[in-house]
């Protein structure tokens, strides 16, 4: 067998390196306590994109439980060539936030996040802060509001002004799913979050 250049083996390195970085899915994707109690830096990010961009941590992560239930590297499903072949994605919507080539460009860029990853957690959701916060801002939807928020991630601003949502009755059930989502884990936040917000020395004495 030919050695490997060491250019090589830097590129199989980097990609176990990324591989093991990917979080695996948390096992109840329903109750958000228990999804940030076992992942604090999950947490964390969700904190720090509420913060910088105003969207709530429950509105944020309904849309990426919709979008992905928190798989990382989740993608659309092929189409079928002749129903059995298995063909082409409908789009390049990839990671927890399902989000597009373009769009996420347009994140990297307005964000300056450069080096964000779409199936890197706390990229994801400040991708999802700073498109929530963009709605808020172009099309006056409330910060609170996910069944809106989610019609415009998935409709686009434009889309959303224009309604051509409207009819598509599919897209209006997902919607209020989101928002059914949203106010569920706002309501297991504030039981858990008292404690979330706690050090983890102060975690040793509670």
């Amino acid at each position: 067998m030919r050695q490997l250049t060491a250019k090589a083996v830097s590129i199989i390195l980097l990609g176990i390196v990324t591989s093991s970085c990917v979080s695996s899915q948390p096992r109840n994707t329903a109750d958000v306590c228990d999804i940030f109690q076992g992942r604090r830096s999950w947490y964390k990010a969700a904190k720090a994109s509420e913060a910088r961009w105003g969207s709530p941590i429950a509105v944020s992560m309904a849309v990426l439980y919709q979008e992905s239930s928190f798989k990382a590297r989740a993608k659309p499903a092929r189409g079928k060539l002749l129903w059995v072949i298995p063909w082409t994605r409908p789009s390049s919507a990839y990671g927890y936030a399902q989000a597009l080539d373009s769009t996420w460009q347009d994140y990297e860029r307005q964000s300056g996040n450069r080096r964000a990853s779409r199936s890197d957690f706390g990229d994801a959701i400040d991708f999802v802060g700073w498109y929530n916060r963009n709605s808020n801002r172009s099309s006056g939807i409330s910060r609170n509001n996910g069944r809106d928020h989610y019609l415009a991630y998935h409709e686009g601003n434009a889309g959303y002004r224009q309604g051509t949502y409207q009819g598509k009755q599919w897209l209006l059930d997902a919607a209020s799913q989101v928002q059914a989502n949203a106010n569920r884990f706002e309501s297991q936040l504030a039981e858990c979050r008292h404690d979330l917000d706690k050090s983890w020395f102060a975690r040793l004495f509670s």
